[in-house]
């Protein structure tokens, strides 16, 4: 007796996005500047945007690979963003 087990891998895509509201296009400005090293080896399948709109600083994250990596590449990147903010007070 044969048994055949077909799997069927959806597309999945998730996307976050995150606002840090009320910062100064200065602040806004240096944060992107210094992330910007850190965007270029993003994980496969995931990306990165970083908008100023409206005096907020808006993190569009978006994967289509494992969510297991998402987490702690979100994590990673407001850590980035904490320390940035830190120095510049």
């Amino acid at each position: 007796m044969d048994f055949w087990i077909i799997l069927k891998t959806m597309s999945l895509t998730c996307r976050v996005q995150i606002s840090i509201n009320h910062i100064s296009e200065e602040k806004a400005k240096a944060v992107q500047s210094a992330l910007e090293p850190d965007n270029v080896d993003f994980p496969e399948g995931m990306s990165l945007e970083i908008e100023n709109i409206d005096n907020a600083l808006v993190f569009n994250f978006q994967s289509t690979g494992s969510m297991k990596k998402l987490i702690p590449t979100i994590d990673e990147v407001l850590a980035h963003v904490q320390m940035a903010l830190k120095v510049m007070e």
